[in-house]
């Protein structure tokens, strides 16, 4: 079964949506590549994306003040559709009160491994609780997000701290690439971690964006 095949079942086509109205999407910076590739692939010429940092992804705390600095944006701006390409991502419910303030909608599910690897099937797992996890994005940027942020750059003995309750990396990815692959075996490596490859496609990303 070759890659084309593969992402067909993992994403199933939709229907375009023949639309005049603008959809103005704020996203994590971290899967702006996956929206894009959607978007393109679907022909969702209605969608206006606007990326916050991607480094947000490592510091939760910043994603809600500037979730609602763009969407006083965006509403300035005269759109009145906007959907939030974020889960809740470690807000602890901030997202979701944002949202329901605004009357919006963001991504189902808690956190990006979720979506890409679909909500249910996510949930339905039993033996990720010591697992890591790689995006195509984290297996590019490890070194920027993960090594750089926990500070094991500078001090590589805090690494069994980190790490030392995890068993496995997984690396959920998005695009079947063998040099992100090899990139995901040497982060592993490097966390002295197993390792796990998963081909996820897009998951509910694609189907939510679908939808908006």
């Amino acid at each position: 079964m070759d890659i084309d095949q593969r992402r067909a079942e993992k994403d199933p086509p939709r229907s375009k949506r023949i639309t005049t109205q603008k959809v103005h999407v704020i996203a994590c910076g971290a899967i702006a590549r996956e929206i894009l590739a959607v978007t393109r692939t679907n022909g969702l010429d209605y969608i206006d994306l606007h990326c916050l940092p991607a480094i947000y992804h490592s510091y939760p705390q910043k994603i809600a003040p500037a979730l609602e600095e763009a969407i006083a944006d965006a509403r300035s701006r005269g759109f009145d559709k906007i959907f939030i390409g974020y889960a809740d991502c470690g807000t602890g419910g901030d997202i979701d009160r944002i949202c329901e303030r605004e009357g919006i909608e963001r991504l189902s599910g808690p956190h990006c491994y979720s979506f890409f690897t679909g909500n249910e099937a996510f949930a339905a797992r039993d033996d990720d609780i010591t697992s890591f996890f790689l995006t195509d994005f984290l297996a590019r940027q490890f070194e920027s997000f993960v090594v750089v942020p926990l500070g094991l750059d500078r001090h590589p003995e805090l690494r069994d701290m980190y790490f030392g309750n995890y068993r496995k990396v997984v690396y959920l990815s998005q695009e079947e690439d063998p040099q992100l692959q090899a990139k995901a075996r040497q982060a592993a490596s490097y966390l002295g971690l197993a390792y796990e490859y998963r081909y996820t496609g897009y998951g509910d990303l694609a189907r939510e964006l679908l939808a908006v």
